[in-house]
């Protein structure tokens, strides 16, 4: 198969800004902020023929900022793992969010239920980067992002309250110890089509919100809380820096 020269000169250019393993040149900042009155162990995941960033996951104490760069082009995931004991023998460190009990994902996806959130950076500095949250897989930790300097247009609130607390019983991950610490969305609890929106009911006008999802997005309304929520609530921005902020201080509080 031939291959496109727009493709190769994005090869190079990916290649270019790696060096060691390291990203060396970027467009995009993020800072990934612990307001949470516990540590976390926040992960990123490329998605294909995209560099892994920060390792793919790292150790944020309670109160720290670590500061990602990110190259032109590059999009994917990022969430938070909870509760990680990586001194174990155990496939899984993590009560939530983990990804092969690896403290660096090294691109591997995280075990659902976490809130995710997604990121398109554009590869044109004039387009607008596109990013959102969603708790189509479930839900772990509320999260903020905003951009740096603030801008309305620029920030997906945080949450009403913590999920957790409102998760039903059918919905519920529990710790060892009998603490909620996830709450599953109904596509990833039941496997079924309706809540999945696939297969019969793989198209907006089927697949519809429901009893679950109302519950989700009554909790956290600037999120997805299923596949066609409506309006798409996809945040679109021009700025450079931007800041992710785990456990934001309106946490459980109206962000409104």
């Amino acid at each position: 198969m031939r291959i496109q020269s727009s493709s190769l000169f994005h090869l190079f250019i990916i290649w270019s800004c790696i060096v060691h393993g390291k990203v060396i040149c970027h467009e995009v900042t993020f800072y990934v902020q612990n307001k949470c009155p516990f540590p976390i162990w926040p992960a990123v995941a490329p998605n294909s023929g995209h560099p892994v960033l920060a390792s793919g996951g790292f150790y944020l104490p309670c109160g720290n900022t670590r500061r990602i760069d990110v190259p032109w082009g590059w999009n994917g995931r990022l969430w938070a793992r909870t509760g990680c004991d990586f001194t174990s023998n155990w496939n899984q460190a993590c009560e939530t969010g983990d990804c092969d009990g690896s403290l660096e994902c090294n691109g591997l996806i995280g075990k659902p239920p976490a809130t995710l959130i997604q990121i398109a950076v554009q590869a044109d500095k004039s387009k607008l980067n596109f990013y959102d949250v969603s708790l189509v897989d479930g839900y772990n930790l509320p999260v903020t992002v905003t951009s740096k300097p603030i801008s309305s247009k620029c920030t997906i609130f945080g949450c009403h309250r913590d999920l957790k607390t409102t998760c039903p019983e059918e919905l519920q991950v529990v710790n060892k110890e009998g603490r909620v610490v996830a709450c599953k969305s109904a596509c990833l609890a039941f496997d079924n089509d309706r809540f999945c929106c696939r297969n019969a009911y793989g198209t907006p006008e089927k697949c519809k919100k429901t009893t679950y999802s109302v519950l989700f997005k009554e909790a956290c309304p600037s999120y997805y809380s299923y596949a066609y929520d409506t309006p798409p609530p996809l945040v679109t921005c021009s700025a450079k820096e931007y800041i992710i902020t785990f456990c934001p201080s309106n946490w459980g509080h109206s962000s409104t």
